[in-house]
C-alpha cells in the first residue's frame, strides 16, 4: 500500500436514578482468546479543569441549553416544502434567533466555507462536493470523486482539501473553481481494498488542515471492535499527518474508533469526535442493578444505553485513545446503575471483552479524555466558531450530533457548542435542538455546523436532505 504525499500549489436536572425497569439481556462473554499486546503511546496527562457537566444517567438529555431555547418555527422558501417540511416543523433555538431551509441537498454530510463566501458541501453518495452560493444556488465545484466527505482550506484559503474514502486531493481554489489537482494522500483503505472484500463499517473519512500546513486525516475502523485494525498499514482507527510541504502519511493519534469530527482549533490544536463503541459489556466484577452474581462480561441493555462516552479529545503526537482495549468512563460512581455522569476529564476503563483486567493495556496510564458526549450521541462534523457569531458562540466548538441508533430511550440529535478558552473546551451545550419528539422520531438528523460569514450558523443535515440557516437576532 502506498501512502504518498505530492507537492501541492439539555438542560439537565440533578441527578435521580432511571424510573424506568433494569432490563437485563444476559449475553455472558465466550472465554477470551487473549490477543498479542501491542505498542501503545500514552499521551501526557492534562491538568484539572474546574468545569463539569453532570447528568444524571441514560434518560438525561445530550447537554445544557446554551442558552435558554424556544421553539421556533422552521421557516421554509417556497419550493422546498417536500419531506419532511410537507408540514410545519419546529426547532428549539436561543431566544431571538431564527431557523430557515437554506437549500435542499439530499444526503448533505460536512461543509466549508470558501473564501469567497460561498459554501461547500459533501455528497458523498453522489462523488460531488457542491457549491451553494449566498442565494442558495448550487452547482457542484466537484463530480467524479470517490465517496468525497471531509473538506478544508489551508491557512490562507489558495488550496482546498478533499478527503474521498481512498485518498486526500487537493485542489486550487480561486473564484468558485477548483483547479490543478494533486494526489496528498492515497491507498488509503477502504472497502475496495483488496483486503477488506467490502467489509468496512467507516469508510468515509474527514480532513483538517493546521496553520502550518499540516494535513491531518481520520482513517476510522473496520468495525465495532475489530483490533486487526491495530497493525493494519497504514493503522485504522487513527489519524494520519501529512507533513508541510508533502511527505508520507505517518500516524498522528491512534485508538480513535471513528473521528470522524476532526479541526483544528484557532491556536493550532487538533481535536477530535469520535464515534464509541457499541454493545459495550458491564467492565465490573459486581453486581449491576438488582442481579445476582456478577455481571461482568453481560451485555446489559440499560448500562449500553449510557456506555461509553464518547470521546471529544485533543490530539497530540502519538495520543492513544484507548480503542478497543479501553472506554471513557463518565460514572461519577462507576457501574452503580443510574450513577451521575460527569463529562469532563473522563478517564478510561478496561473493556471487558477486549481487555479483561488490563491484560493489554493499561487504561489508567491513558490521559483522561478533555471532554466527552453522552453514549451513542455519534457526533459527526467539528469545526470551530469565529467572532462573527454573537457571545458566548464565537469562542467555541461545533459539532453536528447525528443521535443514536441503538439507544434505549434514542439520544436526540442536536446541535451542540463547546465554549474554548485558553486550549481548554468547556462543557456540551445545546445550541440547536428538537429534532426528536417524545417519541424517539425524528424530522432531522444534523452532520454538520459551521458559522457563515454573515454570523449565521449553517447546518446540513443528511436525513431532512437540506442545508438550514440559524440566525442569530438582527442577521
Amino acid at each position: 500500500m502506498r501512502i504518498t504525499a505530492h507537492d501541492r500549489a439539555r438542560r439537565p436536572g440533578p441527578p435521580t436514578r432511571p424510573s424506568r425497569p433494569l432490563r437485563h439481556t444476559r449475553r455472558r462473554l465466550a472465554a477470551l482468546a487473549y490477543l498479542p499486546v501491542v505498542a501503545v503511546v500514552a499521551a501526557c496527562g492534562t491538568g484539572p479543569n474546574p468545569v463539569t457537566n453532570a447528568v444524571s444517567g441514560s434518560e438525561a438529555p445530550v447537554g445544557a441549553a446554551a442558552a435558554d431555547l424556544v421553539p421556533a418555527q422552521v421557516a421554509v422558501p417556497d419550493g422546498m416544502a417536500t419531506g419532511p417540511f410537507d408540514q410545519p416543523r419546529e426547532a428549539l433555538v436561543p431566544q431571538g434567533w431564527t431557523m430557515s431551509v437554506f437549500a435542499r441537498v439530499p444526503n448533505a454530510r460536512l461543509a466549508a466555507w470558501t473564501p469567497d463566501g460561498n459554501l461547500l458541501v459533501s455528497v458523498p453518495d453522489e462523488g460531488r462536493v457542491l457549491l451553494l452560493d449566498p442565494s442558495g444556488g448550487q452547482r457542484p465545484l466537484l463530480e467524479g470523486l470517490t465517496q468525497p466527505h471531509g473538506l478544508a482550506f489551508s491557512p490562507d484559503g489558495a488550496t482546498l482539501y478533499v478527503a474521498e474514502s481512498d485518498r486526500v486531493a487537493s485542489w486550487s481554489y480561486a473564484g468558485g473553481a477548483a483547479t490543478g489537482e494533486q494526489v496528498v494522500a492515497d491507498g488509503l483503505p477502504d472497502a475496495n481494498s483488496p483486503d477488506l472484500r467490502g467489509a468496512y463499517g467507516h469508510e468515509l473519512k474527514s480532513v483538517a488542515a493546521g496553520p502550518d500546513g499540516t494535513v491531518y486525516v481520520s482513517i476510522g475502523s473496520t468495525g465495532n471492535i475489530s483490533v486487526e485494525d491495530l497493525d493494519a498499514t497504514p493503522p485504522r482507527a487513527s489519524i494520519l499527518r501529512v507533513p508541510p510541504g508533502g511527505g508520507p502519511a505517518e500516524p498522528f493519534a491512534v485508538g480513535v474508533r471513528n473521528g470522524t469530527g476532526l479541526a483544528v482549533a484557532p491556536d493550532g490544536a487538533v481535536w477530535s469526535a469520535v464515534n464509541g463503541r457499541d454493545n459495550v459489556p458491564y467492565p465490573y466484577d459486581r453486581p449491576y442493578g438488582d442481579a445476582t452474581g456478577s455481571s461482568f462480561g453481560e451485555v446489559i441493555d440499560e448500562y449500553v444505553t449510557a456506555h461509553p462516552a464518547e470521546s471529544l479529545a485533543k490530539l497530540t503526537p502519538g495520543r492513544n485513545l484507548g480503542w478497543p482495549y479501553c472506554n471513557p468512563e463518565p460514572d461519577t460512581d462507576p457501574g452503580v446503575q443510574g450513577s451521575a455522569q460527569d463529562f469532563t476529564d473522563v478517564p478510561q476503563v478496561a473493556d471487558a471483552e477486549m481487555n479483561p483486567g488490563g491484560r493489554e493495556l493499561d487504561c489508567a496510564s491513558l490521559a483522561p479524555v478533555e471532554q466527552a458526549f453522552p453514549a451513542h450521541s455519534a457526533p459527526l462534523g467539528l469545526a470551530f466558531t469565529s467572532a462573527a457569531l454573537p457571545a458566548p458562540f464565537g469562542g467555541g466548538a461545533l459539532a453536528g450530533v447525528h443521535g443514536s441508533w441503538n439507544a434505549d430511550p434514542p439520544r436526540a440529535p442536536e446541535v451542540a457548542f463547546f465554549p474554548y478558552a485558553d486550549g481548554r473546551m468547556g462543557p456540551q451545550q445545546t445550541l440547536v435542538g428538537g429534532f426528536q419528539d417524545p417519541s424517539g422520531a425524528r424530522w432531522g438528523r444534523p452532520v454538520a455546523a459551521v458559522t457563515g460569514p454573515d454570523g449565521a450558523v449553517y447546518v446540513t443535515d443528511d436525513d431532512a436532505g437540506a442545508v438550514y440557516r440559524v440566525a442569530p437576532p438582527g442577521r
